[in-house]
């Protein structure tokens, strides 16, 4: 699974790095960014999904590929 951060549209609410703060992370105003390349580890799949279905401005997306 690839996941991808629009920070155009991030409004800085911090909740991907709160059910992801592996992937995530917030700078000093609040807006995310990813942690590496977008790439999940099989473990962090659920809190990922967590923090998608919870970002009120949807600025994460999964990327859909081959192999993905």
């Amino acid at each position: 699974m690839r996941i991808r951060l629009d920070r155009t549209v991030c409004d800085g609410f911090g909740t991907c790095a709160q059910h992801a703060p592996g992937l995530f992370s917030l700078d000093d105003w609040g807006y995310a960014s990813l942690v590496g390349d977008g790439a999940v580890p099989p473990g962090d799949e659920a809190s990922v999904h967590r923090a998608i279905l919870y970002c009120p401005v949807h600025a994460i997306t999964v990327l859909r590929g081959p192999g993905q």
